[in-house]
């Protein structure tokens, strides 16, 4: 029997839809300690997947689609258990986590021997972001190289791309820092919804890509390195402003507008969407003083969760 507890993540942003220099997307993103995917493995003659019925289908599949795949590319079965996930499609990676986590046990149990990276190409994950697969593999603060548009030839998101996962320019531990992260109850962006969005808007301007990227190499990574909280809040409210980023918030409810704006008014130094949302996030350090006001907020509205996580700075576990 294998065991596995995935983290999940924030994704900060896209840094590049734009693509001319050659190179499509690149990333910037946090791995969580918490909320988590876990999953058990026990070798069988097929693969199987289990879960109770608060587990959601869509998570249910990804196990499912990962479990087929290691068995038809390697002959490995197992009986998948899903004990805890997290809700999907919100912004914090559940897609990626649930099928490295299912594989990753595969490959424990089979002593394959395979890589994080060997994984999720087989499972097709890491096709835009590889914030994910690397928060998986190593945890912290991850920024990723993006992918050459010769080979990727379209700007579309990572449940639809093929690519392998991109080069990891940077990891590193991040602080110690409360992180607030508030999930609204709304309807989800995702699949052909998310790919229509990146045909419509990308290629994003020149000139915003360029504004993000001063803000990723002159703001957020030295805010990073000399733990300066307040530095790193800032680079992230800089960033919700430019680019695809900007972009993917206009499509989303006015609610997650306010929820920023409330955690920023309750003392968070930053506060930002992650990847199509609607999670928002916010660091500070009375994140007491900022979960209440942003869950009053969601009572007030549309209901929703809110909690107090820290950074994940390790791997995933395998039990």
């Amino acid at each position: 029997m294998v065991k596995v507890i995935t983290p999940s993540r924030l994704h900060i942003a896209l840094i590049d839809m734009n693509a001319s220099l050659g190179r499509v997307d690149g990333g910037a993103g946090i791995a969580l300690e918490s909320p988590n995917i876990v999953i058990s493995a026990e070798k069988s003659e097929k693969a199987e997947v289990a879960a109770s019925s608060s587990i959601a289908p869509d998570i249910v599949g990804h196990a499912a689609r990962s479990a087929k795949i290691m068995e038809k590319k390697y002959g490995a079965c197992a009986r998948i258990h899903i004990e805890k996930a997290y809700k999907p499609h919100v912004g914090l990676g559940s897609g990626t986590q649930t099928r490295l986590a299912v594989a990753s046990a595969i490959n424990k149990l089979y002593r394959l021997g395979l890589s994080v990276r060997e994984m999720a190409i087989a499972v097709q994950r890491g096709g835009t972001s590889g914030i994910g697969v690397t928060a998986f593999e190593k945890g912290g603060f991850i920024l990723d190289g993006g992918h050459r548009f010769l080979d990727k030839k379209d700007f579309l998101p990572s449940s639809l791309a093929r690519a392998p996962p991109p080069p990891i320019i940077l990891r590193h531990d991040f602080p110690d820092w409360d992180i607030v992260i508030a999930t609204p109850d709304m309807e989800s962006i995702y699949r052909k919804n998310e790919a229509d969005h990146f045909q419509i808007f990308c290629p994003v301007p020149l000139n915003e890509v360029r504004s993000l990227s001063h803000v990723v190499l002159m703001k957020m990574l030295p805010a990073l390195f000399e733990a300066d909280a307040r530095a790193f809040g800032d680079s992230i409210n800089d960033i919700q402003k430019l680019g695809f980023k900007r972009r993917e918030i206009e499509l989303r409810h006015p609610i997650v507008k306010k929820i920023m704006k409330e955690m920023l008014r309750s003392g968070a130094y930053g506060a930002g969407m992650s990847s199509f949302g609607p999670t928002v996030y916010g660091i500070a350090d009375d994140a007491d003083e900022v979960r209440k006001a942003v869950q009053e907020l969601l009572e007030r509205s549309v209901g929703g969760e809110v909690k107090v996580v820290r950074a994940a700075n390790k791997v995933a576990k395998v039990i």
